[in-house]
């Protein structure tokens, strides 16, 4: 055991001598020999989150450009753990991104006017997601948490009990009740 725990330690200099290098140089080649040392696991949360291997792909890439400026500003102790926080990150804002652009639907009685439509069908979809997310911030943690897992990243219950570690009914009561506290607060503010 003391044999994988010096192991773990000299990966970890080895990281932050090249981080320091990369800092000191610039040198990208440096930076993508760091990377490299992680790619496939960048590779695999990035897939478990996109569920796409080409949109992942692209992810891997993302990621590294994202290093370029990144690793320059931040001080880092432990570059793997950084790089998975990071990789979660640029998943979630992509799957947010693909929500905003996939989620809102448009009432049957708004469409009745479609000059009305055209002119301002991104301002309309802009203040429904502004409505959702302030509504989604006022619900108490478990349920913006358990409710954020389920719907957003499309998750199972089994998948959000594991995640969160909230029992298994709980995580039910949670989905359910943040489900109808969203809508409750949803209406109310829409209609303001």
């Amino acid at each position: 055991m003391k044999f994988i725990k010096n192991n773990a330690r000299i990966a970890e200099s080895d990281d932050a001598s090249l981080i320091a290098q990369y800092k000191s140089s610039g040198d990208l080649e440096v930076l993508g020999l760091l990377y490299n040392k992680y790619m496939h696991l960048v590779f695999g949360v990035c897939l478990n989150y996109l569920k796409d291997e080409e949109q992942s792909k692209d992810a891997v890439m993302q990621i590294f450009e994202e290093l370029i400026k990144k690793l320059r500003v931040h001080e880092v102790q432990n570059f793997k753990s950084w790089l998975h926080v990071l990789t979660r990150n640029h998943c979630l804002m992509a799957l947010r991104k693909d929500a905003k652009n996939t989620t809102i639907s448009i009432e049957d009685t708004f469409v009745e006017n479609t000059d009305f439509v055209h002119l301002d069908m991104d301002d309309t979809k802009e203040k429904k997601l502004t409505v959702m997310e302030k509504c989604m911030e006022t619900l108490p943690e478990e349920q913006r948490i358990s409710v954020d897992l389920f719907y957003l990243q499309e998750k199972c219950y089994k998948e959000v009990a594991d995640i969160t570690g909230y029992d298994m009914l709980k995580v039910k009561s949670y989905i359910q009740n943040g489900k109808r506290n969203l809508k409750i607060c949803i209406e109310r503010n829409s209609s303001e």
